[in-house]
C-alpha cells in the first residue's frame, strides 16, 4: 500500500495563480524521464520540443456557466445553485447554499438586469440527494413578446434549448475554489480552450488553455497532428483525497467520447512510430479507458472513474502536457504514475524554488 502522505510538497499560497496570463506566454517546465532532467522553455515552444510523427491530442470538451447566484423566494436570502449533471430537460443535480435551509420545495430566483435583461430564472428543489446536493427543476421567465414562463407541457426539446440559453446568460464561470475571487466578464473566454466544441464540463481542462490556433498550426507544419477527444470535467476534479493510503482512493465518474476518425488516427500514429502527446489528465483518462493492450483505441462514447496512480500501466499516451498540481492529490498520483514519483517531486520542488506558478492559470510541465 502507498501512503498518500508520500504525494505532499510545501506550496506556498502566492505561487497560486489568481488570474491567466495571455495564451502561449507561460512557463514551459520540459521534464525528460530518460535522464530524470528538467529545463525550461515557454508554451510557445511546444512544437520545436516535439518530433515530427508526434500527436497531440486535447480535450474539446466546453465549460458552461454552472454557477447560479441569486436569492431565495420569497425570502430574499442569499442562495446559490452550482449546476453538477443534467438529469432532464429541466432538472438538474446541484450543489446548493445555504444547504439546511434548501430543502424541497424551497424556491430560489436568479435574474441580473445588467448581465440578462428580462431573463429569469427559478428553481424549485425537488429532492436531497446528499450533503449539500438536491435534484432542483429550472424553468424560465423572459418579458417581452415571448414573455412566458415555460408550460408545464413544453416539448422537452424546447425546454431544454430554452434553459442553456439563460444559463449561458445568467450563469458565472465555475472557477476553481482555490481562485479567491469572483469570476469577471474575462473569464468567460480565458476559462475556456480555443478549440473547446462539446458543452458540458464545470471546470475547464486546464492544460488546454495554454495552446492558440497559431501554436497548434505551428505544430502541423512542423509534421505533428491534432485530434481532440472529449472527456468532461465534473466537480469530482477537485475532490480531495480523503483516505490514508492511494489504493483506498476513488475518482467520480465521468462521461467521454471518442469519435471513429480520431481513434483511428491515434491508432495510426503509434502504428507508425510516432508518440501521442496528451493535452491534460482528462484526455489522459480518456485515451487510457479507451486503450486496448496492443495500444489501439476503441471508439465511441463511454463513462470512466478510472483512478490512475502509480502502477498504471499505460498503453496510448506517451507524452503529457499538463498544469502543476496540488499537494496529495489525484492528479498528482496520476503525474507520478507516467514519471516516476521522486523526478515529478523533484521537478516540483524546483518549480517551487524558481517561482513558478501553480494550478488552473498557472504555468505547465511537458513530460517526454
Amino acid at each position: 500500500m502507498t501512503s498518500v502522505a508520500d504525494f505532499d510538497f510545501d506550496l506556498p499560497d502566492r505561487l497560486i495563480a489568481q488570474d491567466a496570463r495571455p495564451r502561449g506566454t507561460s512557463r514551459l517546465l520540459v521534464v525528460d524521464r530518460a535522464s530524470a532532467s528538467w529545463h525550461e522553455h515557454t508554451v510557445a515552444e511546444l512544437p520545436a520540443l516535439l518530433v515530427p510523427g508526434d500527436r497531440l491530442v486535447a480535450n474539446d470538451t466546453r465549460v458552461f456557466p454552472a454557477r447560479l447566484i441569486g436569492r431565495r423566494d420569497p425570502t430574499g436570502g442569499a442562495a446559490e445553485c452550482f449546476l453538477l449533471e443534467r438529469r432532464s430537460a429541466r432538472e438538474w443535480l446541484a450543489l446548493v447554499h445555504p444547504g439546511q435551509k434548501l430543502k424541497p420545495g424551497a424556491r430560489i430566483l436568479f435574474e441580473d438586469a445588467a448581465r440578462a435583461p428580462g431573463i429569469r430564472i427559478r428553481a424549485v428543489v425537488r429532492e436531497r440527494t446528499g450533503v449539500g446536493r438536491r435534484l432542483v427543476e429550472l424553468e424560465v421567465e423572459r418579458d417581452g413578446p415571448r414573455a412566458a414562463r415555460l408550460p408545464g407541457g413544453a416539448a422537452a426539446g424546447d425546454a431544454w434549448g430554452d434553459v442553456d440559453d439563460a444559463i449561458d446568460r445568467l450563469g458565472h464561470v465555475p472557477l476553481p475554489p482555490y481562485i479567491n475571487r469572483l469570476d469577471d466578464p474575462a473569464d468567460r473566454e480565458r476559462y475556456q480552450t480555443v478549440f473547446a466544441r462539446a458543452r458540458g464540463s464545470v471546470a475547464a481542462p486546464t492544460a488546454g488553455l495554454h495552446l492558440t490556433d497559431a501554436i497548434i498550426d505551428a505544430a502541423r507544419q512542423r509534421g505533428i497532428g491534432w485530434t481532440t477527444v472529449t472527456h468532461h470535467v465534473g466537480y469530482g476534479t477537485f475532490k480531495p483525497v480523503r483516505v490514508e493510503t492511494v489504493e483506498a482512493h476513488a475518482v467520480d465518474p465521468e462521461s467521454f467520447d471518442i469519435a471513429v476518425d480520431a481513434a483511428d488516427a491515434i491508432t495510426a500514429t503509434r502504428r507508425a512510430g510516432g508518440r501521442i502527446v496528451a493535452v491534460g489528465t482528462t484526455t489522459t483518462r480518456a485515451l487510457e479507458s479507451a486503450g486496448r493492450a496492443d495500444g489501439r483505441v476503441r471508439p465511441g462514447p463511454g463513462t470512466t472513474d478510472l483512478f490512475i496512480h502509480p502502477g498504471h500501466r499505460f498503453t496510448v499516451v506517451d507524452a503529457l502536457m499538463t498544469n502543476f498540481h496540488l499537494p496529495k492529490s489525484s492528479l498528482l498520483m496520476l503525474v507520478s504514475a507516467f514519471a516516476g514519483r521522486d523526478l515529478i517531486l523533484d521537478a516540483y520542488r524546483y518549480a517551487v524554488a524558481e517561482q513558478f506558478r501553480f494550478y488552473s492559470y498557472g504555468d505547465a510541465m511537458l513530460i517526454r
